[in-house]
C-alpha cells in the first residue's frame, strides 16, 4: 500500500524527464520544490481547499445527526414495521452507487440545484451502512438503563444524547473519520454535478493538469500529494477510534 504513495511523492518532486524516465527513476537528482508552488499557480488550489472543508464539514455533520436519530430509533424505541423497515433499508445496501448517480442527477437537476453546493452535501447527509454500524452499538446498551431513565422523567431526546451518544462515543468517531475521508476524497459526484470552477473540490481539481498536450505528472503528483496529506494525517492520528468503533459495533472482515 506504501508504494503508491512513495512513488506519488517522489514524482511530485521529480523534473518533467524524470517522470517519464525508463527505467523508472525513484529518486530525483534534484529535489524539485518548486513543483508545489507552480502546482498552486495551475489552479486555484485555495478555493478548492476550502470548497473541500466546506462540504466536508457540512455533509459529516448532517450525517451524523441524521445517523444517530435513526439508529437510536432502531435500536430503542418501538414502533410498527421497525424490522420491515430496517431490513428494506440494509437491503439499498446491496445497489451499486453508481446505479444511483443518473436518478440522483435528475433529481436534483429538478429540484434545481446542479452546480450549487447544496449538490454536493445533500446527497450525502445519510448513510445506511453508518445507521447499521451504530445501531449494532447502541444495542448493547441493556433496556434496562432506558427503562430506569424513563422511570426518572428522563425523555428519549435527552437519554440519546446525555447517555447514549457518550457511551458509543467511540463508533461515532469512527463513523465520522471514515466520512471524512469519503467526502474528502470524492471525485464522480462533484465532477457530474459542477461545472462552475469556483465550486469545484480539490480531487476534482487535479484534471486541471491534463490538457490536450499531455499530462504534467510532476505538476498533478504534487497536487495530488496536497489533497491527499491531510487525510493521511487524519487517519495516522485517529486510526484507533477506528478500529475501536468498528469492534463496538460487531462488525468484522
Amino acid at each position: 500500500m506504501l508504494i503508491p504513495f512513495i512513488w506519488m511523492v517522489s514524482t511530485s518532486l521529480k523534473t518533467p524527464g524524470e517522470t517519464v524516465a525508463m527505467p523508472p527513476v525513484w529518486i530525483p537528482d534534484i529535489l524539485q520544490i518548486g513543483n508545489y508552488a507552480e502546482a498552486f499557480e495551475a489552479a486555484p488550489f485555495g478555493r478548492y481547499f476550502l470548497n473541500s472543508v466546506f462540504v466536508t464539514v457540512l455533509s459529516t455533520a448532517g450525517e451524523l445527526i441524521t445517523t444517530i436519530l435513526a439508529a437510536f430509533a432502531f435500536a430503542k424505541i418501538e414502533f410498527y414495521g421497525k424490522n420491515i423497515l430496517f431490513t428494506l433499508l440494509i437491503a439499498t445496501m446491496m445497489v451499486p452507487g453508481e446505479i444511483l448517480i443518473i436518478p440522483n442527477f435528475v433529481t436534483l437537476s429538478n429540484m434545481g440545484l446542479i452546480n450549487t453546493y447544496a449538490a454536493l452535501i445533500v446527497p450525502y447527509l445519510a448513510s445506511v451502512f453508518s445507521v447499521f454500524m451504530l445501531k449494532q452499538s447502541f444495542q448493547s446498551v441493556p433496556k434496562e438503563l432506558h427503562y430506569a431513565a424513563k422511570v426518572d422523567g428522563c425523555s428519549d431526546f435527552r437519554f440519546l444524547w446525555t447517555i447514549m451518544v457518550p457511551l458509543a462515543k467511540s463508533s461515532i468517531v469512527a463513523i465520522t473519520i471514515l466520512k471524512i475521508i469519503g467526502s474528502w476524497n470524492a471525485f464522480m459526484w462533484p465532477l457530474i454535478v459542477t461545472n462552475d470552477r469556483a465550486l469545484r473540490t480539490l480531487p476534482v481539481g487535479l484534471q486541471a493538469f491534463t490538457t490536450e498536450a499531455g499530462t504534467q505528472y510532476e505538476l498533478l503528483m504534487a497536487a495530488a500529494t496536497i489533497v491527499v496529506i491531510p487525510m493521511v494525517i487524519v487517519y495516522l492520528f485517529l486510526q484507533k477510534y477506528i478500529i475501536m468503533g468498528i469492534s463496538k459495533s460487531g462488525l468484522k472482515g
